[in-house]
């Protein structure tokens, strides 16, 4: 929801929740997804609660569940509960600055967070760089960083992205990359096909892939089904199928 104020200044606020665990008959812990408020003058807005990082823009999959992490960002954390965050939307450029208070949630403590992203398009490339400081109580630093691109030819796109997490306190590297296609096959049925491959060092690396299908009602256009189904190439695991349906409100 949000509040004109007058004078090209706006406040506004989000509370979601969490029903997919409900579903399943699962107890959630933390229902509450994102709850925020905040305050938009021009072109830039300043929030703060619990929302997502800076870094959690970064990334090109196409997956409705991703086999692997999404990319090396989402496999440290791209979410907090005391998180403030500045977002300035220009004409070709987007910048978005996330700092994360030091505090301890459910999972263990996880300690300072500070993020950055930006994005531009250029004669139709889209292009974006994201970076991240993990500074966990009484560890070294954690840093992430990432690269994207992705084209769209018509009726059919083209990405990929590079992450890479460096940890100070075992001196191992993690990196993880992306490659998706989308196909819209008609106004109304659109295909993703996509790779990826984690490797940490010292470790074996794993790849993984998924194709998706999404229907769009011609006469709904906020309601959706589609279908999945993805696998990888680590040893005791089977293909698995997704499918669903979307309503956007």
């Amino acid at each position: 929801m949000s509040y004109d104020l007058g004078n090209d200044m706006k406040a506004f606020g989000r509370l979601d929740f969490d029903f997919k665990d409900h579903a399943n008959g699962k107890d959630v812990d933390e229902p509450i997804e994102e709850a925020y408020v905040g305050i938009q003058y021009g072109v830039t807005s300043l929030s703060m609660g619990k929302q997502n990082f800076a870094s959690d823009e970064f990334g090109i999959e196409e997956a409705y569940e991703s086999p692997l992490d999404e990319d090396q960002f989402d496999a440290v954390k791209t979410d907090g509960d005391d998180t403030f965050r500045v977002d300035v939307e220009l004409d070709n450029v987007y910048l978005v600055a996330s700092y994360e208070l030091e505090a301890e949630d459910k999972g263990g403590i996880t300690g300072e967070f500070f993020d950055l992203f930006a994005s531009t398009e250029i004669a139709g490339l889209e292009l974006a760089a994201a970076y991240q400081r993990n500074t966990p109580i009484g560890m070294d630093d954690k840093d992430t960083w990432g690269l994207s691109a992705g084209y769209e030819f018509g009726l059919f796109g083209l990405a990929a992205d590079y992450s890479v997490t460096d940890d100070s306190n075992t001196d191992l590297e993690t990196t993880l990359y992306n490659i998706a296609a989308t196909i819209d096959v008609t106004s109304t049925t659109a295909v993703a096909l996509g790779m990826q491959n984690q490797e940490e060092d010292n470790s074996d690396d794993v790849t993984a892939w998924y194709a998706n299908v999404t229907y769009k009602f011609p006469t709904a256009k906020n309601v959706s089904v589609f279908a999945e189904i993805a696998d990888t190439d680590e040893d005791d695991t089977d293909m698995g199928f997704l499918a669903g349906m979307r309503v956007k409100f």
